[in-house]
């Protein structure tokens, strides 16, 4: 099993994509990348811990390859926009990609350099270590699933998972 660490806007967003692929054993919504220990979902809206919205997502290898999970990730969301996606602004909705090892670092830049090839204009993705993870609150897990018809998650999430379905169909669990 592989745990790659991705931020990319809001949370619910990048959680429903990922549950909706084979292979994926868990996706789990938290913070990292900032300075305050264990910090909750209010503080991290502030922007003032430096913590990302963030999914850590468990995944097969063997069934859906690292290079297909982070094709994803620059499907799902727009790397060139700094510190937010869409109408979400701040550092905690930038898009970045936290590595666990040089390894993990090495495939996150050959990934970053593969989506500079179809976005148009210069990607903004942060490439940083991995520090400590904090798992959000409860309900934060799963959100997509547990408030389908959220106004959030009809406007910004489904258009979401609808691109990845449509393009990742092969790696789509069947609904």
């Amino acid at each position: 099993m592989h745990t790659f660490v991705l931020a990319g806007g809001c949370f619910w967003c990048l959680d429903a994509v990922y549950r909706t692929l084979k292979g994926v054993t868990d996706v789990v919504s938290g913070y990292t990348g900032g300075q305050v220990p264990d910090p909750g979902y209010e503080l991290v809206c502030t922007g003032s811990t430096g913590h990302a919205e963030a999914v850590a997502v468990t995944f097969d290898p063997e069934i859906i390859p690292d290079e297909v999970i982070l094709d994803v990730f620059f499907t799902l969301h727009d790397p060139r926009q700094l510190n937010r996606q869409g109408n979400d602004i701040g550092t905690q909705y930038r898009s970045a990609m936290f590595y666990a090892d040089e390894e993990q670092k090495a495939l996150f830049e050959t990934a970053r350099d593969r989506a500079a090839e179809l976005w148009d204009g210069g990607i903004v993705t942060e490439i940083s270590p991995l520090g400590d993870y904090y798992r959000a609150e409860e309900y934060h897990q799963d959100f997509f699933a547990k408030n389908p018809n959220q106004g959030y998650c009809l406007a910004v999430a489904l258009p979401k998972v609808n691109k990845v379905r449509k393009s990742y169909a092969s790696y789509v669990l069947a609904s």
